[in-house]
């Protein structure tokens, strides 16, 4: 738990992580199954997310579909699980790439934090905070900063009383605050989220 060690040296963030169980980052296999995923979920609660995810299974049987599997659906059968006719251009977009460029998660895993925002960003409906989520959660990486991430941002502004800042200001605040989370920014990130989602609402 050597990060555990680095992120406590900033004393406001030891006080969220002494909250929260440790986190332990896992590294996962079938990228394109998880940018699915993950573009099915924006803009969803978490629930209705794992709902719309489980009937997509059930289209397959339960069974993990193969990109040429999923391109090959009907976009009907795929809108009538929950999903936006965007969303459907979207998923198979992502298996259309992956059976396009060849791409294995060996592949992918030999490429840098940002080889990988560059590459995957090409994929319509795949933007930078998408393969932010990639980075940190299917594959594992451990210094991954969602500067652009709506709660990421909330949390710092509550934790670190910043309200007073614009946007432009929070940013470069952020930016440098992160510093001193290096080379341990996901696991920052996900002891923020903890906090802010177990914050009582107001």
């Amino acid at each position: 738990m050597e990060h555990l060690i680095q992120l406590s040296k900033d004393k406001i963030l030891k006080k969220i992580i002494l909250l929260q169980q440790p986190f332990v980052l896992q590294k996962r296999n079938d990228v394109y199954l998880h940018l699915c995923s993950s573009i099915m979920s924006q803009q969803l609660n978490t629930k209705v997310a794992a709902v719309i995810y489980s009937r997509f299974l059930n289209l397959y049987e339960s069974k993990k579909p193969s990109p040429k599997q999923i391109a090959e659906t009907p976009i009907e059968t795929l809108r009538s699980i929950g999903l936006s006719y965007a969303k459907v251009n979207y998923v198979q977009n992502v298996c259309r790439f992956f059976i396009e460029e060849k791409i294995t998660d060996s592949k992918l895993n030999k490429l840098t934090n940002e080889e990988l925002i560059q590459y995957l960003s090409q994929i319509k409906g795949v933007g930078q905070w998408t393969v932010e989520m990639i980075l940190m959660f299917t594959l594992g990486r451990e210094d991954v900063f969602a500067l652009d991430d709506l709660g990421i941002q909330n949390s710092i502004k509550k934790l670190y009383k910043l309200e007073h800042l614009d946007k432009k200001e929070l940013k470069e605040k952020m930016l440098q605050l992160s510093q001193k989370w290096k080379p341990y920014r996901t696991y920052a990130c996900r002891y923020l989220w903890g906090w802010k989602d177990d914050t009582p609402k107001v």
